[in-house]
């Protein structure tokens, strides 16, 4: 795998920004997922959208994270921090998803743990912020097991797939 890990630890996994060169193992993975990510989202399967995805998720208002097996280099998932506010807020949102295969594992749990210690304590945020649809059970039952909190629902939240969709909106606060 390219790139540089940003946390190790005593995980199964690791994270670490993704390149240019992740290129064709993200559309691979992205590819083989599709009916996994459905209706929930749609990761880029081509290089041209890696390629966008890169450019639209640059910081200082994003970070992404590829989760990654330590032993082996396989690709997990993704987690993204994104809209990051400082300032008096602190805070930001979170997207992530699973690579076919490697969920109901743990694997995005100890990924999201690992994401999460990065953001409170290199970024510095407060709060994290994930929107999921209600019937997405399994995203709601990772962010659960993260320690995340309800904090309400708010309706036709997001256009995905040309509807409005209601969403759960959970958080985390470094505190």
């Amino acid at each position: 795998m390219a790139g540089t890990t940003v946390r190790q630890g005593r995980t199964r996994v690791a994270i670490r920004p993704p390149v240019l060169a992740d290129a064709a193992d993200f559309v691979v993975a992205a590819r083989r997922s599709r009916s996994l990510h459905h209706p929930w989202v749609t990761a880029p399967a081509t290089p041209a959208a890696f390629s966008t995805y890169l450019a639209r998720m640059q910081p200082p208002s994003n970070r992404p994270f590829l989760v990654y097996h330590r032993e082996t280099g396989a690709l997990i998932g993704v987690i993204n921090i994104s809209n990051i506010v400082m300032g008096l807020f602190r805070s930001a949102y979170l997207g992530y998803y699973a690579f076919a295969g490697c969920e109901r594992h743990g694997f995005m749990r100890e990924g999201l743990h690992l994401v999460m210690r990065t953001a409170f304590r290199d970024l510095g945020l407060h709060r994290l912020e994930a929107n999921i649809q209600p019937g997405n059970v399994a995203s709601l039952a990772l962010v659960r097991a993260c320690g995340f909190s309800k904090e309400g629902v708010s309706p036709r939240y997001l256009k995905i797939k040309g509807r409005w969709r209601d969403h759960e909106r959970w958080a985390v606060r470094a505190d």
